[in-house]
């Protein structure tokens, strides 16, 4: 009687099988996935190491508690703008109208105090009112029309623009006006000293709503909701994302918060002028890319907007210190936005 051979499975197993486990990854591999897991730990490390260089040759004129909150205050507008283009590039969008719509918020809301006579209280009511009502139809035209983000916020740039000078009739509201019949227009510009360092109610309002912004971003359905439509819409909405309405409130918040900066922006300058405000587009557009956030979409992080606004006011008071020439400073925060594009590019093709 024959037996039977029991053969091991293992050892009849084609040896023509691969493991492609990584068992021992390399220092790229994890400095790529950490970037790519956290992407506001590259504007992190650059605001410290601009801090600590700008700090060792200037000494203690840079690292006095007055310069370094100058830097917050000189930051904040741009900060509070970047926050609603931050929402908007989260989305795979781009606004081009926050500038617009910050000063417009402004002037409405001034002009109204004084040529309409309406109780201030009312008129903030009425420029926040205006900034959403600005973002809501910036966010119909993308979500609902189908309009490239960029077309539609470049088109509401000028149309706002436009009307922004229409209404006020290019008329400035001076700084005494408001401080005597309308002080609630400069809250934001209203100061808080702690030691020697002295914080402005606008500063305070932009760490406020960074912190807000990233706790409803990472912890909210809505949040996630809102980086699944940058990432890949078509899939969100086979996930049961409304995309059309994600959308519509991403730019209607943005409108909000332009707004908001447009109340700011009066506390700062201490007037209601419809010709402030023009580079914020740019800026907020520089802090958002210097911050890691992906202009491609689904990738960023408030906070890395925020430590990239203050990379910027960084280099921008630091080299004024030291008696450099401005161009300077657009020279390397141009060359730190080419950089923080490069670097989401190479994350992107190499990081899982």
């Amino acid at each position: 009687m024959s037996k039977t051979k029991i053969s091991d499975p293992a050892a009849t197993a084609p040896e023509s099988v691969v493991d492609f486990s990584e068992e021992n990854p390399s220092v790229l591999t994890r400095v790529q996935h950490a970037l790519h897991e956290t992407p506001a730990l590259v504007p992190l490390i650059v605001l410290v190491l601009s801090i600590v260089v700008f700090g060792v040759l200037l000494g203690s004129k840079f690292f006095s508690p007055f310069a370094l909150t100058l830097i917050l205050q000189q930051v904040a507008i741009v900060g509070i703008v970047g926050s609603a283009q931050s929402l908007v590039i989260i989305t795979a969008g781009i606004d081009l109208s926050v500038g617009a719509i910050m000063v417009l918020s402004s002037v409405v809301m001034g002009q109204a105090a004084f040529r309409y006579g309406i109780p201030v209280e009312l008129a903030v009511v009425i420029g926040l009112t205006v900034g959403s009502i600005c973002g809501y139809i910036n966010g119909w035209l993308v979500a609902v029309m189908k309009l490239p983000p960029f077309i539609v916020t470049l088109g509401m740039w000028q149309i706002v623009l436009a009307t922004n000078f229409l209404y006020s009739a290019n008329e400035t509201i001076r700084s005494q006006d408001i401080a005597r019949d309308a002080a609630l227009l400069q809250f934001f510009g209203r100061k808080v000293q702690i030691g020697g360092a002295v914080f402005t109610f606008g500063v305070i309002f932009l760490v406020l709503l960074v912190l807000v912004l990233a706790y409803v971003l990472r912890h909210t359905a809505w949040g996630r909701h809102v980086y699944a439509v940058g990432d890949d819409p078509e899939a969100a909405e086979l996930s049961g994302v409304n995309v059309k309405g994600v959308l519509i409130s991403v730019y209607t918040l943005a409108g909000l918060i332009c707004a908001f900066a447009g109340w700011a922006l009066i506390g700062r300058i201490g007037s209601v002028s419809p010709t402030s405000g023009q580079l914020a587009n740019i800026e907020s557009i520089t802090a958002v890319v210097i911050g890691g956030i992906s202009l491609f979409g689904g990738r960023g992080s408030i906070l890395g907007m925020f430590f990239g606004a203050l990379i910027v006011g960084v280099f921008s008071l630091g080299l004024r210190l030291l008696g450099a020439d401005a161009q300077w400073t657009f020279l390397l925060i141009g060359v730190l936005i080419i950089a923080a594009v490069a670097l989401d590019q190479w994350i992107r093709r190499v990081a899982v």
